[in-house]
């Protein structure tokens, strides 16, 4: 029999997290070194995700303060990219307008990927007159394109930052659920999910444990692309004045409020806002296509 030293066991636990450590380092690097857009772009949502979460300490200025003294200044040393026409600091409501793209990109996206997983799932899963029911009723808000549907679902229940995630999520799940479906339909017919059936488990088990695990690639794909459309949505519905409203910073306000008025005389009120909108949809964009590539096992070979 062998004998394993105390030592030599304490010291394979101290090893283990470090092998763990470096284990993840190294898929981390490797990450970087195939997918270097990707990792530009998850770089671009890191710095945006840290400045809506630290907007406190890092804004300068309060974004809704009125400084009638210091209207349309050009970008100076205590104003870093100027000000806007009402003299407030442009810099600190494109890092609080950060957290309202962020939390509205985010929860609408979440929100509706969930929904629509679901029910995809379910619907691959019993087929018959609820896939039909399902797919006629896709069709339909299909039909409309997002910006459009969401402006009707604002005009009903109103404006406000919870309307637009509601009126944002609705045309985001149909879109979802036909992707999940179409993989799910291949899922529905692999040995295991008979098993399951046969064994007596219930329908939700066999849909949330057996199926939903099976599709998480190519939704976890949809799910970086929905953030992208959501934050778009969410800046042309405040700049249409049918999304957040004022004093709430966000950046499609920003938009609105100097796009045109001020386009010659102070240019920078809707230059960087919109930089701010393109970067973010730009990284999102970047990182979400070097997931489906190292996701999809017949592109993580090319």
């Amino acid at each position: 029999m062998t004998i394993i030293a105390p030592n030599r066991v304490a010291a394979d636990l101290i090893d283990e997290p470090t092998d763990r450590k470096r284990s993840t380092l190294d898929v981390a690097l490797n990450f970087m070194k195939r997918q270097p857009l990707g990792s530009f772009g998850l770089l671009i949502v890191v710095v945006m995700f840290a400045a809506g979460v630290l907007a406190e300490w890092i804004a300068p200025f309060d974004p809704e303060e009125n400084d009638f003294s210091a209207m349309m200044e050009a970008p100076n040393l205590v104003h870093w990219l100027g000000t806007d026409q009402l003299g407030r600091d442009i810099f600190s409501r494109l890092v609080f307008g950060a957290r309202t793209a962020l939390i509205v990109g985010f929860s609408a996206a979440f929100m509706g990927g969930i929904i629509g997983l679901v029910l995809g799932v379910s619907s691959a899963y019993f087929g018959g007159w609820f896939d039909l029911l399902f797919q006629r009723v896709l069709d339909v808000l299909m039909a409309f394109p997002l910006i459009i549907l969401a402006l009707a679902v604002v005009s009903v229940f109103g404006t406000g930052v919870f309307n637009v995630i509601l009126a944002i999520t609705i045309p985001l799940i149909p879109r979802c659920g036909r992707v999940v479906r179409a993989s799910a339909l291949s899922v529905r017919e692999v040995p295991y999910v008979d098993a399951a059936r046969a064994l007596g488990f219930s329908h939700a088990r066999i849909v949330l444990r057996h199926m939903v695990p099976n599709v998480i690639a190519p939704f976890l794909i949809l799910l970086s692309a929905f953030v992208g459309q959501a934050i778009l949505a969410e800046a042309s519905l405040s700049y249409l004045g049918l999304g957040v409203q004022e004093p709430v910073p966000a950046w499609g306000l920003m938009l609105q409020g100097g796009a045109e008025e001020y386009a010659t005389t102070a240019p920078w009120i809707a230059v960087f806002p919109g930089v701010a909108i393109m970067l973010t949809v730009l990284g999102i964009s970047l990182f979400g296509d070097a997931l489906r590539d190292a996701i999809d096992p017949k592109l993580r070979d090319r």
